[in-house]
């Protein structure tokens, strides 16, 4: 019999005969059509679409101490609590930074995550992140931790060749843990690693079932954290599960009653879809996407949580408390004090992310910065657009650099017409015509501007 039920979501009677059951297959379910390894991994679509579903509560969690570790050298115990009041202040009063997550393992991590309780933050929360024992359990209860992440790999890929079990053992494993957890007195937050490659149906959809259940009994909330481990999902409508980021949260949602408080999203980058990506899980139901500072993680990295910041303000059109200078901050935090090589044009936290190399773009600047920046960095940054100078940039670009230069010796602006921005012009011009290939750096034009200073 088909039940029909009136939806607290869309407030409408639905008929949904679906119960999905465990299937527990005696091989692994590779996707190998989709997945062939020796090729491209394929895009398939089936045009199953499914109504976009933005909670009324969207915010950011942050992984920077715990995956954000795994791919570069580690924070010291300082610089963790330092990143974590940064983190604070960037989140603002209402918390949109709503958690961050330690390992527990190391001496150092443990001092780090003590000392950041002992700051009294609400926000960002500090959970954990730790091995699937009891013993692990006790440790972090006995610090006031009140969340943990819990690994529970769902593709076949880990249940198959890296666990060396079948599918009802992996699950049955997976519950026992989750009730240790619930009963050493923690919020479990389940970590449902590589759900991009699971058999969504066959697996995922009745685990979760179960985790839900387990909530509902218990009275403690359990998080779902939608891993996609490998940057296999994809935004686009219509696309086939299991690399579909709306068919995944729609269906933990419908299928799995995950409410949206409760479903986070967890991204890289493999495939450059991490912020799309996240955006999209927030879009169709996921009331939270786990991002690290800088995108910092394993192999091409994780959701860059600047980058999310962002994305919230433009859907929602406020920044709702944030204070995005604070990125610049922590941006020049993590470069000066622990040696990390930002890239270059990496968007809002790159030292040339505004900069540019083009004369006729350098007039533009000068005519009206929104030509040519993508918004007021100076004020949501704290990052004023630049010039390089090269055999391109012009007398046009010449006169940016100059007039920033002027504004921080406290001088003031002149036209691309004056003599000194000439003469400047003119030194440059037969650097390039005497077979200069490099730019110009600030010290060589300063030197420039202080002589031509002195003769005019």
């Amino acid at each position: 019999m088909k039940d029909i039920k009136l939806s607290n979501k869309t407030n409408k009677l639905e008929q949904d005969p679906y119960i999905y059951q465990l299937q527990d297959v005696s091989a692994p379910e590779l996707f190998r059509e989709m997945f062939p390894y020796t090729e491209t991994p394929k895009i398939a679509f089936n045009y199953r679409h499914v109504p976009e579903n933005m909670p009324e509560d969207i915010f950011i969690t942050d992984t920077t101490f715990r995956d954000g570790q795994q791919s570069r050298t580690p924070y010291t115990t300082e610089q963790m609590v330092h990143i974590y009041q940064l983190l604070h202040k960037l989140g603002g009063p209402n918390g949109m930074i709503r958690q961050t997550e330690f390992f527990v393992y190391s001496e150092k991590d443990r001092k780090a995550l003590e000392k950041c309780m002992e700051l009294g933050y609400r926000f960002p929360e500090i959970t954990t992140w730790i091995r699937a024992s009891k013993k692990d359990f006790e440790l972090v209860k006995s610090i006031g931790i009140k969340e943990t992440g819990i690994l529970v790999s769902c593709s076949d890929y880990h249940i198959f060749h890296k666990m060396g079990l079948t599918r009802k053992q992996a699950l049955e494993k997976y519950i026992g843990i989750v009730c240790d957890c619930i009963e050493a007195g923690l919020r479990p937050r389940c970590h449902l690693e590589d759900i991009t490659r699971a058999d969504f149906y066959g697996f995922v959809v009745p685990f979760v079932n179960r985790l839900m259940e387990i909530s509902r009994e218990s009275g403690v909330p359990v998080k779902i954290r939608a891993c996609d481990t490998m940057g296999f999902g994809v935004p686009y409508p219509g696309a086939a599960l299991p690399r579909s980021v709306s068919g995944i949260i729609y269906g933990l949602q419908h299928y799995a009653d995950v409410p949206s408080e409760l479903l986070e999203w967890h991204g890289h980058n493999d495939f450059y879809k991490g912020v799309v990506n996240a955006t999209t899980a927030w879009m169709y139901g996921a009331g939270a996407v786990n991002c690290s500072l800088l995108g910092i993680g394993e192999r091409t990295g994780n959701v860059p949580l600047e980058a999310m910041v962002f994305e919230y303000a433009s859907l929602r059109g406020t920044l709702n408390g944030m204070n995005t200078q604070v990125i610049t901050e922590i941006a020049d935090y993590i470069k000066n004090e622990t040696g990390y090589d930002i890239p270059p044009m990496t968007p809002f936290v790159g030292e040339n992310f505004n900069m540019t190399r083009a004369g006729v773009h350098a007039d533009g600047l000068m005519k009206n910065q929104e030509i040519y920046n993508i918004f007021d960095t100076t004020a949501l940054l704290n990052c004023p657009p630049k010039v390089s100078v090269t055999n391109t940039s012009g007398i046009a670009g010449v006169a940016f650099w100059m007039n920033q230069y002027f504004r921080k010796i406290g001088k003031p602006e002149v036209d691309k017409s004056a003599p000194i921005v000439q003469k400047v012009h003119e030194w440059v011009s037969k650097e390039y015509e005497n077979g200069r290939v490099t730019m110009i750096s600030d010290e060589e034009l300063t030197e420039q501007v202080n002589r031509h200073m002195i003769t005019i």
